[in-house]
């Protein structure tokens, strides 16, 4: 899937350069000030923000405590732009917690190969996250705000776990977000659905319970809320690459 990356510049000769760039290789949405920024924010699933700072109305650095300091959004990358060659504006951007930042001019080299990290980094969390049977979801957090807001989350599904039909509108509703902006806060999280995320909980649960061998295979399943031991099974084997009875030999054989 092509990493969608969020411009905002108030300059259209930058946001071209920036579209000519980035273009073949990411999806790009282009912003002339943060109110549009906004409006995009607020309906597309956005997995980098690069941002110039000096701009009208909201600047870069307001922008960024704007984005970081919201639970909706704190999660994207955020990759500052400016001609301020200064050390103050250098700790500025980082206090308002920019990922990176970058001072105009630059190759565009440069700026491929920060995204690139940025992105790679994150992706590697993500598929980390899905495969291991133990790592507990906080491996996902980017700020202490996050970390809050996916253990509220996980505390939330692990309390429910023995139903087979979590409802996702009753979840949204629970952590004081539309089904939309859940939605996409868990996508750019976690590159999972909100079912693919609860369909992993169970199973890294599924997984502890496998580890302290008081219970059946046929039990765990519905303890973790699967109705078919087939079912748990399969999506076992899906998301790390073994059975529960190979997982179970691999414990016990260390």
């Amino acid at each position: 899937m092509t990493d969608s990356i969020l411009i905002i510049d108030d300059n259209e000769d930058m946001l071209e350069f920036l579209s000519v760039v980035l273009g073949d290789t990411y999806k790009l949405h282009l912003a002339l000030n943060g109110e549009i920024a906004q409006t995009i924010l607020d309906s597309e699933v956005i997995n980098l923000i690069i941002s110039d700072i000096m701009m009208p109305g909201i600047d870069g650095f307001e922008l960024c405590r704007k984005i970081k300091s919201n639970v909706e959004y704190c999660h994207i990358p955020i990759i500052l732009l400016t001609s301020k060659n200064t050390y103050k504006a250098h700790i500025e951007g980082l206090e308002v917690g920019a990922d990176a930042y970058i001072q105009k001019p630059f190759s565009s080299e440069l700026l491929q190969v920060q995204i690139a990290n940025l992105l790679k980094n994150r992706r590697k969390i993500k598929d980390h996250f899905a495969s291991s049977p133990f790592d507990d979801v906080g491996v996902m957090a980017h700020s202490k705000t996050d970390e809050a807001w996916l253990k509220k989350l996980d505390d939330y599904i692990r309390a429910n776990i023995k139903d087979p039909n979590i409802d996702i509108d009753t979840l949204a509703e629970h952590m004081f977000m539309s089904r939309t902006s859940f939605y996409r806060k868990i996508k750019s999280l976690s590159s999972l659905s909100p079912k693919e995320l609860i369909d992993i909980t169970r199973l890294k649960k599924a997984a502890s319970l496998i580890a302290e061998n008081e219970f059946s295979l046929f039990e765990i399943s519905k303890k973790v809320g699967y109705s078919s031991q087939s079912l748990f099974s399969r999506n076992f084997q899906k998301y790390f690459n073994m059975s529960p009875g190979e997982y179970f030999n691999s414990l016990t054989r260390k």
